[in-house]
């Protein structure tokens, strides 16, 4: 006997979007299993230790949204650095001496790359959330950073999103970030104002690595987007239909591999346990190897 949809289209009734965010497609296109265990299992399954490369990201991220809003005359080099040991969260490291060493390597690296802003340059947001919608799905998530400049066309925007993991970054990684051309689309929607432009700021570096976006390229993301949101949307409908165990695995299989030893949910998963062994918490950090 077959099942009714979940969510019936009738005649003359708009198609329902699917709310999604840039992260949840991409954890499906990684591993249906992970995705199941964030996005869908209640309770979810309990998560592994925290990740120090995460802590330092996050301090790192924080010490910059709130530099910016300080006043303009209080954006000093030093107020970064100070904001960033303020704020450090010391979750993951092997004890206080691995911390303290790599609260002194986010400082430093805030302050060096503070040192190149403009302090009176206003953003049009910091930690922006920022949504938009297509036919078919509503997409929302977080800018980093918004910027306004002066282009050659006029007054344009440009999406800002730090980086600050030790892997060395190209335009490549620019050009098909998904989750950067969604949030462009959203942001020129919102403010009413061409946004084509989108940077990753490698902060260990000091590195920035652009990529102008026609409006082309723009769909072509949110087509993928779509076709991501699609086998989501399927995927969810049969979670919701309780199907038995084993074909429930088959909806949602694991993707074994390498990345496994970072996944945070690999306790849970015999064949992630039996594809890689399990990284220490602070192994993401420069000099102890490379997080998923």
């Amino acid at each position: 006997m077959s099942r009714a949809p979940e969510h019936p289209v009738l005649d003359g009734m708009p198609r329902r979007l699917y709310p999604c965010t840039p992260t949840r497609l991409a954890t499906w296109l990684d591993c249906p299993r992970r995705y199941r265990m964030a996005y869908l299992d209640r309770p979810a399954p309990a998560k592994g230790p925290p990740w120090a490369h995460n802590s330092l990201g996050a301090s790192v991220h924080n010490a910059l949204a709130g530099w910016w809003r300080l006043r303009s005359a209080e954006r000093t080099v030093a107020a970064a650095g100070d904001l960033l040991d303020r704020g450090w969260i010391d979750e993951g490291y092997a004890g206080a001496e691995q911390s303290g060493q790599h609260r002194g390597k986010a400082r430093d690296m805030v302050e060096r790359y503070t040192a190149r802003l403009d302090p009176y340059a206003e953003p049009r947001g910091v930690e922006r959330t920022v949504g938009t919608h297509t036919e078919r799905i509503v997409v929302s998530g977080r800018i980093d950073r918004l910027d306004a400049r002066r282009g050659p066309a006029g007054d344009e925007l440009v999406v800002v999103d730090y980086k600050t993991g030790r892997r060395p970054l190209s335009p490549d990684d620019t050009r098909a970030s998904m989750a950067l051309a969604l949030y462009a689309l959203a942001a020129a929607r919102i403010f009413h104002a061409p946004c084509h432009r989108v940077e990753l700021h490698h902060l260990p570096t000091g590195e920035v690595h652009a990529w102008e976006h026609s409006d082309a390229t723009v769909a072509r993301h949110v087509r993928r987007a779509e076709e991501i949101a699609a086998e989501c949307e399927q995927a969810d409908e049969r979670f919701r239909a309780r199907l038995p165990g084993p074909e429930l695995d088959a909806v949602f299989p694991p993707h074994p591999g390498p990345a496994c030893g970072w996944c945070d949910f690999r306790a849970h998963c015999p064949e992630g346990s039996a594809a890689a062994p399990a990284h220490r918490p602070w192994d993401g950090l420069a000099g102890n190897g490379d997080p998923a």
